[in-house]
């Protein structure tokens, strides 16, 4: 009788739109606690950081130039591949300990959220863009921009659908993003990189690294060619260090806390904001 050999799956990085190996060669070890198998994650490093980094930036031109329309429509596709394959990611919360009714919701919830967000790619720059009123001859516009590469420190305690809640607002306003999965649950991040590769979101616009928080908080803080460091619950001593390396050139700093993503209340247009620039345009007017 002939059986078939298992073969372990090693959880690649995805940078570029490619999974990637770590150049360091490391791996980090998940062990599930209900039958002791072992899945292996790639152990990302400074490199693999600054070249996630430097894939975002090099898609940010072309994904801000894109309209919000046409952002939400891939937003949309991404929701439409994630509910094709959501037994798979049902089956993955439940091998991280939750229950089959719990993996179910939290499955339902993050298509509902990616929908939610692809209905407002489009407008949110008319609820929060303004003609302000000025004493001197000028139309005064204040309208978002994105602000450019955003680092983000994803939920420790929210596996998929804190993940989806935290990078969306950031996308959907222009942004591009290198995000850290969950240190102590990563499978379904990593595992959401293949939902994304059979979507219609460009390379670079969204990067997923696995790996160790207090190995790459500093990196994450402190590369200066991001412009937004998203932390998810860290401590008071690793907030106060992203705190401190994001001084050095400006970077916005968003702490998110402790925040219950399961709650309806955590979908909102004022997070796209949160990395959102406000650009004040004058245009003189004839005397």
């Amino acid at each position: 009788m002939n059986t078939s050999m298992h073969i372990n799956k090693t959880y690649k990085l995805y940078i570029d739109g490619k999974f990637s190996r770590t150049e360091s060669g490391r791996y980090m070890k998940w062990v599930n606690p209900n039958n002791d198998q072992t899945i292996n994650f790639c152990r990302s490093s400074r490199k693999d950081y600054r070249n996630a980094v430097q894939s975002s930036r090099n898609a940010f031109n072309k994904w801000n130039n894109f309209s919000g329309y046409n952002r939400g429509q891939i937003l949309y596709r991404i929701a439409e591949m994630l509910d094709s394959r959501k037994e798979q990611f049902i089956s993955e919360l439940m091998v991280q300990g939750k229950s089959k009714k719990q993996s179910k919701q939290e499955v339902s919830m993050s298509i509902d959220r990616l929908v939610y967000y692809a209905g407002w790619s489009d407008k949110f720059q008319q609820i929060f863009s303004r003609v302000n009123p000025v004493s001197t001859p000028h139309y005064n516009f204040s309208t978002p921009e994105p602000s450019g590469v955003v680092s983000i420190i994803a939920p420790k305690d929210s596996y998929l659908l804190g993940f989806i809640s935290v990078i969306v607002p950031a996308i959907i306003g222009g942004n591009t993003v290198v995000v850290l999965a969950s240190e102590n649950n990563p499978l379904c991040a990593i595992s959401f990189s293949e939902v994304l590769h059979s979507s219609d979101v460009p390379n670079g616009v969204i990067n997923i690294l696995s790996g160790f928080t207090n190995e790459l908080i500093d990196h994450f803080s402190s590369h200066m060619d991001v412009n937004t460091v998203i932390n998810c619950g860290l401590d008071l001593k690793d907030t106060e260090l992203i705190q401190k390396n994001s001084a050095v050139n400006i970077k916005r700093v968003i702490n998110y806390g402790a925040i219950d993503w399961m709650n309806h209340d955590s979908q909102d247009p004022y997070f796209i904001m949160d990395c959102q620039e406000i650009k004040t345009t004058w245009h003189p007017i004839g005397y």
